[in-house]
């Protein structure tokens, strides 16, 4: 290259333009000034006031869903608990009564309702006829339903609860009698319990849930509620 050139390209270098109009130093990175919006998220979570965990304990009538609201026009949750930001962990179904926990934890409805966590839930049964310890054993050893073969319940005749009186009444046919069974499971399947009885022949005819954990109907009245101070177990 001549020495005409090497001046030529001495000089293009001086004067070009280093990018973003700023010039450059070896050695030195350029920082953004964009606000850090991942950090100012996170920061704006762990100001937030953490709400306490609120536990209900609702005994649920007959009749009623376990939602707060429906276009029907049902009976819902809302007709009997005026607490907010509160939901059922896990179901009752419509046409069965007794303990519902609410809570505003997630922690604590996973606790309760995924299978993993083996909460127990104990029911008093009402079914119809007058099932034998070996027709029991089938429960306890676990029986095949449509979805598959349940775990082992522990499963034991009871004399009738003093309970309160359904609205309306079941249906009793005097020529069959009927029996109270206490049933306790660590499942949760859809009318599960309904179907167990149905499986060994003796339809239920009434359902009442107990107990959750450890903690029970003990004191509540039918349709009423109150909170809970201590775990689910």
């Amino acid at each position: 290259m001549t020495r005409s050139g090497l001046a030529n390209k001495a000089n293009s270098s001086k004067n070009r333009k280093p990018r973003n109009g700023n010039p450059s130093r070896r050695g030195h990175s350029q920082r953004s000034t964009k606000p850090n919006k991942s950090t100012n998220r996170k920061a704006a979570t762990s100001s937030a006031p953490k709400q306490p965990t609120q536990v209900i304990l609702f005994n649920k009538p007959f009749d009623v869903l376990c939602q707060f609201t429906d276009q029907a026009g049902r009976k819902t949750l809302a007709d009997y608990v005026d607490v907010a930001n509160v939901y059922a962990a896990g179901r009752l179904d419509r046409d069965s009564e007794g303990l519902l926990v609410l809570t505003n934890s997630g922690k604590l409805n996973a606790q309760l309702t995924q299978p993993g966590k083996k909460t127990r839930k104990t029911y008093w049964v009402q079914v119809e006829g007058d099932p034998s310890e070996l027709d029991l054993q089938l429960l306890r050893d676990g029986i095949e339903l449509k979805d598959g073969p349940t775990l082992p319940a522990e499963v034991k005749r009871i004399d009738e609860p003093d309970i309160w009186p359904r609205n309306p009444p079941i249906r009793v046919r005097q020529s069959i009698p009927d029996s109270w069974l206490e049933i306790s499971i660590i499942e949760g399947r859809n009318r599960q319990v309904r179907r167990m009885t149905a499986a060994i022949g003796f339809p239920t005819l009434r359902l009442i849930r107990y107990r959750v954990g450890r903690w029970t109907l003990d004191g509540i009245a039918n349709g009423q509620w109150r909170r809970a101070e201590t775990p689910a177990s």
